[in-house]
């Protein structure tokens, strides 16, 4: 499998997970428009609104019910016992469930600090366990997420200058790695590139109703939007670098 999820007139799948506090924000309206326009297409949406169910991002033993060592957490060990002996508190495992059976993630937030809101990352050490969302060797192409996609939507505060080459920040592409290659590609889902929204408090009306009808756009295509390349595991060696040959390969081009 290439990591490209295709339905043709199945309808999809998607899993949208909310992480904003605001329900008048610019965030609040993208996720309501993408579940009128989802819906209305024939396709099944859940969303998880982190703030609106008080999840809480804290990681610890809270999060099971099975224990493997009392004296000492070890998260991994925890997570891949509790991952073979239903051993997630239920709170945990309903989040669990709604990965497993989305065939489309969305990640809705706005960038904050240069990176994810803290709950929405939360969301994620706690949900991406061993034994549900890597682990057993399986990553990146060959993730056992793999033929799933996903996708961020966001919104930042400066306008998209700040967010070029030439920008204060540098590209949105770099700012949204560590979430593109560390946590979507890693378990296997293939990376659609982002929707972002540029300073939705600096822009009129009329603007920011042209950024929800290309979302809504961008939405009715999500089996066919173009994704980000990832790695490809077979061009690595067993420490996780390029091959010689891979990396001859890439000298020459």
């Amino acid at each position: 499998m290439d990591g490209s999820w295709r339905t043709g007139d199945k309808p999809m799948r998607v899993f949208i997970v909310h992480a904003h506090h605001e329900p008048t924000s610019f965030n609040a309206a993208m996720t309501g428009e993408a579940v009128k326009t989802l819906r209305s297409a024939g396709h099944e949406v859940v969303v998880s609104d982190l703030y609106a169910m008080g999840f809480d991002p804290v990681s610890d033993r809270r999060n099971f019910t099975t224990v493997v060592d009392p004296n000492r957490l070890k998260q991994q060990d925890e997570e891949a016992y509790a991952s073979k002996h239903s051993g997630y508190s239920a709170e945990l495992q309903a989040e669990i469930d709604k990965l497993a059976w989305c065939d489309v993630l969305i990640f809705q937030f706005p960038i904050w600090w240069l990176g994810l809101p803290a709950i929405l990352k939360g969301w994620v050490d706690r949900v991406f366990t061993v034994g549900h969302a890597y682990g057993g060797g399986r990553w990146f192409d060959g993730g056992v997420l793999a033929g799933k996609r996903a996708m961020c939507a966001l919104t930042v505060g400066g306008l998209d200058p700040v967010y070029s080459e030439e920008g204060v920040y540098g590209p949105i592409e770099a700012i949204l790695y560590p979430v593109h290659r560390g946590i979507f590609a890693f378990t296997g889902f293939a990376v659609i590139a982002p929707f972002v929204v540029y300073g939705p408090n600096r822009i009129d009306d009329a603007v920011r109703a042209d950024y929800l009808d290309q979302y809504r756009k961008r939405l009715l295509t999500l089996p066919s939007a173009p994704t980000i390349p990832g790695p490809v595991m077979a061009d690595y060696d067993g420490f996780v670098r390029k091959k010689p040959q891979q990396n001859a390969a890439a000298l020459n081009k």
